[in-house]
């Protein structure tokens, strides 16, 4: 069995003059939650239409599941669910309905099929109500429904959790790692909201102007964002000076306000204090931060190494 789900190998597409994917490769491990990040027009959408197979690469080779024959692909994007920008329903037919008819526009077999789905995704209750009725977080819902009809081995959704309120966000999250943990499904989303991505995806990949600058692990990521401890202090430069002396391993930062950042705390903040108490300073404010996946990814696109 191959490693991989999704494999992208210097994929290009240009429109004309305008490079929307620059040779990009990117690797979906089987059994993995990849968060492909960022901004518009950084190339994310174009990149799960070439997954869907709605359009094709100018350049490179894309391969499912070990597969890059255009045959063997179509046969792979049986395999897979997708729910890219809105999903498409009928105002007027039913949530039961609308399952039925894309049931049978696949050729699923069984009608049984379509109550699968209604449970998994937790929208039986409303499986009566017209879809112009649903609620934002119901049509998402529907949305996972309508992409999971067929029992795809990959789901690739397309800022999934856009518009739903803090409440459907929680549940959507905790429906997706579920699906993950229980069906071992292959999971690729994209979103803006990175705090969320943080929480569910667990390997990470950052496009920007259609190159992909890095791929990490959401484990490398804890690594590099590790917490950070900012002391305000009477006088910066002296306690620099002691820090160095007396915690020569510890980088650290002088930032304005006075104030001085300890970029990797191997100690309690206690220590930092009473490291000034004991010569002779005042610590006017400490405060511990863990650095956010909007930090890495804004120091990774303004040119930095991605340290938080």
């Amino acid at each position: 069995m191959n490693d991989y789900a999704i494999e992208a190998v210097q994929i290009t597409k240009s429109y004309g003059s305008v490079l929307a994917l620059d040779q990009v490769n990117l690797h979906v491990r089987t059994g993995s939650i990849y968060g492909l990040i960022g901004d518009n027009g950084a190339g994310k959408s174009t990149f799960l239409k070439l997954l869907a197979g709605h359009i094709f690469p100018t350049a490179g080779e894309l391969r499912l599941f070990g597969q890059f024959a255009e045959q063997e692909l179509r046969r792979c994007r049986r395999q897979m669910g997708a729910m890219i920008e809105q999903p498409g329903f009928f105002p007027n037919l039913t949530v039961e309905d609308t399952l039925e008819y894309y049931r049978i526009q696949r050729g699923i077999p069984g009608r049984e099929k379509v109550e699968e789905v209604l449970k998994l995704t937790d929208i039986q209750e409303k499986r009566r109500a017209k879809c112009k009725k649903l609620s934002m977080g119901q049509k998402q819902r529907l949305g996972l429904a309508i992409a999971m009809i067929g029992e795809p081995r990959l789901l690739v959704l397309d800022e999934p959790i856009n518009g739903l309120d803090p409440s459907g966000i929680i549940e959507f999250r905790a429906l997706l790692l579920r699906l993950n943990r229980e069906k071992n499904l292959t999971i690729l989303l994209s979103s803006h909201i990175l705090s969320e991505l943080q929480q569910t995806a667990t390997v990470f990949g950052f496009l920007n102007k259609g190159k992909l600058l890095e791929e990490i692990s959401s484990e490398k990521l804890q690594e590099k964002c590790a917490d950070y401890l900012d002391i305000s202090v009477t006088d910066p430069e002296e306690y620099a000076a002691l820090l160095a002396k007396h915690f020569p391993e510890e980088p650290f930062q002088v930032l304005p306000e006075r104030t001085i950042r300890i970029l990797k705390c191997l100690r309690e903040p206690e220590e930092y204090s009473r490291l000034a108490a004991e010569n002779g300073l005042y610590i006017r404010g400490l405060e511990l931060r863990r650095a956010s996946l909007e930090e890495y990814y804004m120091n990774l696109k303004n040119g930095g190494n991605g340290i938080c």
